[in-house]
């Protein structure tokens, strides 16, 4: 709790702690950056990484199919631990011979939505792969937290996303880092006004102007936003503090910083 705010991040990563570092280090060599955190539960709840941040939503990424039930019972395993602190999201894989088998497992797990990234996971958003995925994530009212954006490839920029958010009406996804990481305000000027379409802030307000973010949060509106700081990539404290610094109305930080996740992932 921050003031007169709780506080949900709804974009962290969490790893075992034996692969934690090695996770990070792929993840730092993609994106040529350098991670700040440990990338475990237990850094996550440290007091210096989380001071003000009431909940956190975790997740982690299958880069093979065979890892899914492993990480969706880690996952599971960890918000059993600290149900108070920890919410989590499944993962899934367009190569499974067996999405709808998946999607039972993490259902079984008590998990809220699923994570998704193209760009890592190595498919484009509107892969044939990927239809029974939101199918089915549709029909069991799943939401999407989906990384969204790179300049560098086209798995995930707005041209992918919109076609599927398009078909799939009754779908949720959450587009992380504004809808476009490091593509911000063309993504946003593409992308705003989609119904099913909300996005969060994490891996974006270091990149770009305090104006600016203020400008793409209005665009998409305040009830389109959520906070997050995706963690261990950045602690979530920094990240909250950065968000705080731009000044938003009252109104507009109650949702992004909380009433917004909860609406999205059906949370008290």
């Amino acid at each position: 709790m921050i003031g007169k705010y709780f506080v949900t991040d709804a974009h962290c990563h969490i790893y075992p702690e034996k692969i934690a570092a090695r996770a990070i280090a792929g993840t730092d060599g993609f994106y040529h950056e350098h991670s700040v955190c440990a990338g475990t539960a237990d850094g996550l709840l440290k007091a210096e990484n989380s001071e003000g941040v009431d909940r956190f939503i975790v997740q982690s990424v299958a880069t093979t199919p065979h890892q899914v039930k492993s990480i969706n019972e880690f996952i599971a395993g960890e918000v059993e631990k600290r149900p108070d602190k920890l919410v989590g999201l499944g993962t899934l894989h367009p190569n499974s011979t067996d999405i709808k088998g998946d999607i039972k497992h993490l259902l079984d797990l008590g998990l809220k939505g699923v994570k998704l990234h193209p760009d890592i996971q190595g498919f484009k958003i509107d892969d044939y792969r990927c239809l029974k995925i939101y199918e089915l994530c549709e029909e069991n009212r799943l939401p999407i937290l989906m990384h969204t954006g790179d300049s560098r490839y086209d798995f995930s920029n707005p041209n992918r996303l919109l076609p599927v958010l398009k078909i799939y009406i009754d779908l949720t996804v959450i587009g992380a880092h504004f809808g476009g990481w490091s593509i911000w305000e063309e993504a946003s000027r593409k992308l705003c006004g989609t119904p099913n379409l909300y996005v969060d802030c994490s891996s974006s307000l270091p990149y770009i102007k305090r104006e600016t973010a203020k400008e793409i949060i209005r665009r998409y509106g305040a009830d389109r936003v959520l906070f997050g700081s995706d963690y261990p990539m950045r602690s979530p404290k920094s990240e909250l503090d950065a968000f705080l610094s731009l000044e938003l109305t009252e109104d507009e930080n109650q949702k992004i910083l909380n009433k917004n996740a909860c609406e999205i992932f059906n949370l008290e």
